[in-house]
């Protein structure tokens, strides 16, 4: 039996954060992408060692889809959400990384937007911990925290699950979400508007 890490998830340990106990299961279908194919991983959190360089699959999946903050797994409230990650991009640009399919279409190519990768937005507190705290974000260039919009759009990020057979087709899964955050305007829904 594997023991229970002593460090504490949400303070010493991101809540999003993959354990050495919790490897990667194949591919079904996710509740976190509204029973898509996804890449499943086994939920085990706390036991065996943090692997903080890799997000739980499906943790952060979830934390992009209902605004729960990586660090401590909570939700977020509208005026309570930080970026610690995002770069400002222009709806053009992503649509030349592919993310043209998830942007509205009426959406001009010069309307601002926040690229936030697939970190969700964490509370203001947990952000500052944070960045106090990694090694990795405290060596960051630009440690300033950006409010995250109103308004996001989220993008699958998908990959080819190839199956054991050779003579079996492989298929589309989804991996990680990522999360677009809409500067000023809404995108034509209600803000909080998701896509997938």
């Amino acid at each position: 039996m594997t023991p229970v890490s002593p460090l504490e998830i949400g303070i010493d340990v991101p809540w999003v954060t993959s354990w050495s106990e919790e490897p990667q299961l194949g591919v079904s279908r996710c509740p976190s992408v509204d029973g898509q194919l996804a890449i499943a991983q086994q939920i085990n959190p706390g036991a065996g060692q943090p692997l903080y360089a890799r997000n739980h699959l499906f943790r952060q999946r979830k934390s992009v889809r209902e605004m729960r903050c990586p660090m401590c797994g909570e939700l977020t409230r509208e005026d309570d959400r930080w970026s610690q990650i995002a770069e400002p991009t222009t709806a053009g640009a992503l649509r030349a990384k592919g993310f043209g399919p998830v942007l509205p279409t009426a959406m001009p190519d010069t309307r601002p937007l926040l690229n936030c990768g697939v970190i969700a937005p964490l509370h203001l507190a947990c952000a500052q911990a944070a960045l106090a705290g990694c090694p990795h974000l405290g060596q960051m260039s630009d440690r300033e925290l950006k409010r995250f919009p109103k308004s996001w759009v989220v993008a699958p990020i998908w990959i080819e699950a190839r199956p054991p057979l050779p003579q079996t087709k492989s298929v589309a899964v989804v991996s990680f979400l990522q999360l677009i955050g809409v500067e000023d305007e809404d995108v034509g829904g209600a803000p909080g508007s998701q896509s997938t």
